[in-house]
Formats: C-alpha cells, structure tokens, sequence
C-alpha cells in the first residue's frame, strides 16, 4: 500500500492503471492500520509473558546457512555446526551437565577441517561435506576446535558451555594463547660456534630452456635465531626456499612433494597459469607437477598458498625464481636477499598465527636468521660491481634495502629499470619494496672496510634484518 500526495492510498495493483483506491475504502485505511499495530503490540506482550518452562531450541546456524545467533542452546542436540574458513557457526553451544550431545556438522568451507572435542580424534570432513558428531558426559565447560594447523588461532573455536558451571569456555588451559609462552629472541647473543649462514650467493641462471626441478616440503625443526628453535614449514628443507633462476622463454617443470604432515601448495608468481589447478592443495604423501614459459622478467616470490595463507608463509614457505632480463650485464658478484618475518611460538613449535593476524612480528630476518650476516658478513672484492637481488617476501612489513657507505649506480624493480649509469650521473640510495615484490641494485665498494645493510625502515633493522658486506680484512 502506498500513499499519492494527490490522491491518498493507491492500491499498487490499480496503480499503473491510474486508480486510486475506492473512497469507502479509503476511510477504512486508518482503522485497518490502528488494528494491525494493535495486534503486533499484544503478540510481542504475549511472548514476553510466555511461561519459562516452555523450552525451545535455537541452534544459531541452519543448515542452510541462516545465522540466527551465535549461541546455541539446548539440553543434548542434536546442533547443527557449519566450518568455514575461519569460523565456526555458531561459536558456543549450553548443554546439560553429564549427557551425551550431539552434533551435526558440515564444512561450507573450501578446504579441509575437523572438529574435536578439547583437539582430542579429530575426524577430517572435506568441503562440502558433513558427519555426525556424539560427545558423551560433558560435565563441565570445555572446548573444540578445528585442529589443522593454525585454524584453531585462525577463529575456529567453539565453546561448550555447561548449564550450571560459572568457569564457561573460555578460561580452558588449551585456549591459552601460544604467544604466553613464546620462544624470546635475545638480539645480543650470538650463534653456536657450529652454525652454518645461508649462502646468500647467486649462481648465473643454468643452461638450456627446460628446468626440471622437485622441491620436497619439509616440517622441520630449525634455527631461527641465536638459542631459538622454531619448526619451519619448508620446501627443500631450508628457509627460504631454494633459488630458481632462468631466462625469459625458459619452461619450468616443478614436482611438488608433500612430505609433511598436512596439506600444502605453491604458488609462483612467475606463472600465469589457472590457480584451481597447478596451485591446487595437496595432501602427505600426494605430488603435483607444476608447468609453466617465464614470459616475464624480473624477481619473483614463490610460495604456500593453503589457507591461512599467512600462517604457511610466516613459518617459511617462501622463495624466488629470478628470470634474468634480456639485456642483463655481467658483474663480478651477485647476492640474493629476502626480507620476511617471525612470529615466534612456543620453542620448537610452528609460529604464532594470532600475532601474525595482528602484524606483531617478534623479528624481521634476511634470508631466515636473526642478523645472520652480522655475524658472518659477506665478502665482497674491492671495487668490483655487485649486484643485490632483494624480495620481500612479508608478509606484512614493507622495505627499504639500504647499504650504508655506497650508492647504487644501477636499480631495477617489478620487471622495469629505474636507474642506470649514463650522462645524468643519478644515484639511488635505497630501493624500495612492498610485499611480494622484488627488483636489485647494483654499486661497487671502493675501500677495505666493513658497509652495513639494512630496511631502512629502522624499527625492523633493529629486529634483526641487518648485515654487513666486508670488504678486505674489515675496520
């Protein structure tokens, strides 16, 4: 029903034809609408004078996917529970003390999740699919969550509240945040006598036009820092990855590998390939081969794309493959630098992703250690040209790569170069990198002495993504 400031009530029928309504009807408009709010007003009296022992039952979420609360409420179920990706619908769930419950459940999401009772048998459902849960004598408050690697940080937590118990869901020992007791990284201490630096040297691209390359992923316990372990998720067993190069035209052929414990991806930015397939998740024990013509030149980063994204990159599952471009000169000396960062958990365990989530990284690194190349500066000749590939490979700081006590004659960034040496006689002092992307500089260091480089962001080069070029016996 409508109003015509000219003709009054327009039936929306009659409307298009022109007619307003009847005018009899039209005096019946006012009562007509004094009866209706009349009776909407006695049935909300109505419910809330319903008596308390009329039980009903919101299960939060439908099947269907109708979110009508976050809570469930009821003595034993059964409850429909919906996984996705990071949430579990509804987030709480009031049973009675000592019976057995039960839950209906279905993963709406596009990967793999669980749901167990305190992360004890945890059964996989795929996407798309569901299955019957049955808990017996809960008696007091608990938790469930989904248990692949970082879901549960991630926001997939359910509460299970016991009618009666004041403690609630939330003060479980398992929802203490691994960031309580994190590895802490002393920036001041200094490796063991028997530890090894990443090799930032980079070899010329190899010869041919085909690269057939098999990259294992790895779940391994590693250095992260003086005195700090964390386990990595790795391909080829190291942090970053292995360096792939080639030229413009090139077809790489990577065989993944899954060797580790849960599913895991690659990703590479060199490609321009449909994501669904050669990026596709693949479980232990499972392989995938990945093809692709390096149309393009330049840097690129490499890496895990199983969700959370964030979480597999931040525990190491980051690379580069240069693709060198046609004109490229020759140089005495080339390096290889990937900024990226770490969030520390526990000793010996995988990252915290809630601080990655909330960007609170606990070091910023060069090629995965804390100040590696402080303690083991990289040698370079004396006036001989030096070329620096740099990535930042994030996944949430920016970069400013900066080598104090030179300037670079030559920058080269995202597939374009922004300097070179000619008649103009410009300089470059840092180059600068979001994540995800990648370019190098070139210079020469004329004196013995030892050039530190860093991000020149400042607070990160503090947190451990410093190093030194040495040159001769150093000052």
């Amino acid at each position: 029903m409508t109003t015509d400031p000219a003709r009054g009530p327009v039936d929306p029928v009659r409307a298009d034809r022109g007619g307003a309504l009847p005018p009899k009807v039209q005096r019946l408009v006012p009562a007509l609408t004094s009866a209706i709010v009349f009776g909407l007003l006695l049935g909300l009296v109505i419910v809330a004078v319903a008596p308390a022992g009329h039980h009903t039952r919101n299960t939060g979420t439908t099947m269907t996917g109708m979110n009508t609360s976050n809570t469930a409420t009821t003595d034993a179920g059964p409850f429909d529970i919906e996984l996705g990706e990071f949430y579990i619908k509804p987030s709480s769930i009031t049973v009675a003390p000592g019976q057995k419950i039960e839950l209906r459940v279905r993963n709406a999401g596009k990967v793999e999740h669980n749901l167990a009772l305190e992360g004890k048998d945890p059964k996989v459902i795929p996407p798309g699919g569901s299955t019957t849960l049955t808990w017996d004598d809960v008696s007091k408050s608990t938790q469930a969550w989904c248990t692949v690697p970082g879901h549960k940080e991630a926001g997939m937590l359910l509460d299970i509240r016991v009618a009666g118990d004041s403690a609630g869901g939330h003060t479980t020992e398992a929802d203490k945040s691994s960031s309580d007791n994190s590895a802490k990284i002393d920036f001041t201490a200094k490796p063991a006598p028997d530890w090894k630096p990443y090799d930032p040297t980079l070899k010329p691209a190899p010869g041919g036009a085909r690269h057939d390359i098999t990259l294992d992923v790895e779940e391994k316990e590693m250095d992260v820092a003086p005195g700090v372990k964390q386990r990595m998720w790795t391909f080829g067993g190291q942090v970053p990855g292995p360096t792939l190069r080639g030229k413009v035209g090139d077809v790489f052929t990577v065989t993944l590998v899954n060797k580790g414990t849960m599913p895991h991806s690659i990703d590479f930015h060199a490609s321009k390939v449909a994501p669904n397939v050669e990026m596709r998740a693949i479980k232990p024990g499972e392989k995938l081969t990945y093809q692709f013509k390096a149309d393009y030149a330049g840097i690129y980063y490499y890496h895990c794309g199983v969700a959370p994204m964030l979480h597999h990159i931040a525990n190491g599952m980051y690379g580069a493959l240069i693709v060198d471009p046609p004109d490229l000169a020759p140089v005495a000396q080339e390096f290889v630098v990937e900024q990226a960062e770490l969030y520390t958990g526990p000793a010996g365990q995988p990252g915290d992703l809630k601080k990655m989530m909330a960007e609170q990284a606990d070091a910023v690194v060069f090629n995965g250690y804390v100040n590696q190349y402080v303690h083991k500066p990289v040698a370079v000749r004396k006036g001989e040209r030096v070329r620096v590939w740099v990535l930042n490979a994030g996944i949430n700081e920016n970069s400013s790569f900066h080598v104090i006590g030179t300037i670079f004659d030559t920058v080269y960034k995202e597939g374009s170069y922004l300097l070179r040496p000619d008649a103009r006689k410009g300089g470059s002092q840092a180059l600068d990198l979001m994540p995800a992307q990648g370019g190098f500089v070139e210079f020469t260091l004329d004196r013995d002495g030892t050039y530190p480089f860093v991000t020149h962001k400042l607070a990160p080069a503090h947190k451990g993504a410093m190093g030194i070029f040495q040159v001769g016996g150093g000052q």
